[in-house]
């Protein structure tokens, strides 16, 4: 069939043009929309400009066919071959693309929006500045292709193959790439915050300077992986190997990485704020000073030695432990929500729940912060919806007044600034406190919750895992005491038989020296 033949059967109303022959044919700018061209050879034809919405070009040969520019919105390609094709500029938003081969297609500047490319074949494919937001490229390989400038927001990649692809300065930001393959990849000041990369294979590739905030990267495999400078905060990495890798400069505040494989990893200038040291495998990492700053401005700087930086990295998780004389029921466990959500209103430092252990006989609320001198704080705020709440503050207040009485001469030069924050943050939780009472003088508890009036414990455990009790009510594992003799007031009094012994002076410094503190330079 001829050029004109063809022409004069579309305009005469023929859509069906299966299996028809064209190669080498010049059919730039022409409209077949709609039309079916299913199994068609076009090979080496110019179709540039060429208007095929919604056209079916399932299993058709279009190899080194020209396309540019072309209109391929909605059309169906499943299974066609394009290799080497010049689909520069051409739109394929929402197109089927489903097993196609596109081997060293060009796709510069391509509209690939919402586009089908499940199992597509787009190995050294130029995709340069192209837009595939939101396209399905699950199971695709796209090994060696340049996807330098491309946006990929949201897009499906799970499980595809792009291996020593390009993807400088790409925008993949939310997109899935779970399991997938990234081995030598190059995503140079990518932006994949948000992306799920859990599971991925991201062995040697180059993440200098990219954009990882809020990632989820759990169980990914980066050894040997080059992030200097990258933005990892808030991330997960847990269980994720880094063996080997160079996170020099990279901002890793408030990182989750237990389990983490740290062996033999460059961490010199990261910035870690807020993030755990506990739970990694540090054996052979290096690191001459890292970044503690709030917002990583270098303003706390932390220096070491190699018994310092074993210290350091094997810090346990600072936890406040609540223990409960009394088993947790249904509607305690509601009213205590709910009055841990008012707290955490006014303190937001409470605003994860904690973790409970519930026993036969006691309920243990257990509160993990992101910081040793957070303890005495968050303990005198996370104490508020139980009874033993004025006399477990009242001891906080106490113990606050003995360190004072010693750090003068103390010849830790940390203690002094240590203290002085110490006060602050505890005169900020008494004042968060006071307008917790005033607005709601018992957090919306019932009067007749037996609960909160239970005898407690409030034991704290610092990042050296050493611990300091608060408060233990004498009443502690007795039974004998009257429901109508305790007090209904959460806030109100402390009886003479709910005081309690106060630790050693030196039993509450040895925990202080238990700190990783550290002091601005």
């Amino acid at each position: 069939m001829t050029v004109e033949e063809l022409l004069e059967k579309y305009a005469s109303g023929v859509l069906d043009f299966s299996g028809v022959n064209l190669s080498e044919a010049n059919l730039s700018g022409i409209k077949l929309s709609g039309a079916n061209l299913s199994q068609a050879n076009l090979s080496i034809v110019n179709l540039s400009g060429a208007n095929l919405c919604e056209a079916n070009l399932s299993n058709a040969q279009m190899n080194v066919a020209r396309l540019s520019g072309a209109n391929l919105v909605s059309a169906n390609l499943n299974h066609s071959s394009l290799n080497v094709a010049n689909l520069i500029r051409a739109d394929l938003s929402r197109a089927q693309l489903r097993g196609a081969s596109l081997v060293r297609a060009e796709l510069i500047r391509a509209d690939l929006s919402r586009a089908d490319l499940f199992k597509a074949n787009l190995t050294s494919a130029d995709l340069r500045e192209a837009t595939l937001r939101q396209a399905n490229l699950r199971y695709a390989n796209l090994s060696e292709a340049n996807l330098k400038g491309c946006s990929l927001t949201g897009a499906n990649l799970e499980m595809a193959n792009l291996n020593a692809a390009d993807m400088s300065f790409t925008d993949l930001s939310s997109a899935n790439l779970r399991d997938s393959e990234l081995k030598q990849a190059n995503l140079h000041l990518a932006n994949l915050s948000g992306a799920d990369l859990s599971g991925a294979n991201l062995r040697w590739a180059d993440l200098t300077g990219a954009n990882l905030s809020w990632a989820d990267l759990s169980g990914a495999k980066l050894s040997g992986a080059n992030l200097t400078g990258a933005d990892l905060s808030h991330a997960n990495l847990t269980n994720a190997s880094l063996v080997h890798a160079n996170l020099s400069q990279a901002k890793l505040i408030k990182v989750e990485w237990i389990d983490a494989d740290l062996t033999g990893a460059m961490i010199t200038g990261a910035k870690l704020y807020a993030t755990p040291r506990f739970g990694l495998k540090t054996e052979g990492m290096t690191w001459e000073w890292i970044d503690l700053s709030p917002t990583g401005d270098r303003s706390i700087i932390q220096k070491f030695d190699a018994e310092d930086s074993r210290d350091f990295f094997n810090a346990a998780s600072p936890t406040i432990r609540i223990v409960v004389d009394a088993p947790l029921e249904h509607e305690a466990n509601l009213a205590i929500a709910n009055a841990y959500y008012h707290i955490a209103q006014e303190y937001p430092a409470l605003t994860q729940p904690p973790s409970i252990e519930i026993g036969r006989r006691r309920t243990v609320f257990i509160f993990r912060v992101d910081s040793d001198e957070a303890l005495f704080p968050t303990a005198y705020m996370a104490i508020l919806p139980f009874q033993d709440a004025a006399a477990t503050q009242k001891n906080i207040h106490r113990m606050e007044k003995m360190i004072t009485s010693v750090v003068m001469n103390h010849q830790n030069i940390k203690f002094p600034h240590l203290l002085k924050q110490l006060t602050s943050l505890i005169d900020e939780s008494v004042g968060k406190a006071t307008t917790i009472k005033q607005r709601k003088k018992n957090l919306g508890l019932p009067e007749n919750l037996n609960f909160v009036k239970a005898s407690t414990q409030t034991i704290l455990t610092n990042s050296s895992a050493n611990t300091l009790i608060v408060y233990d009510n004498p009443n502690f594992g007795k039974r004998f005491i009257h429901c109508t003799e305790v007090r209904t007031l959460v806030y109100d009094g402390i009886s003479e038989s709910a005081k309690y012994m106060m630790p050693s002076l030196n039993t509450i410094v040895d925990f202080i020296k238990g700190f990783n503190y550290i002091i601005k330079e």
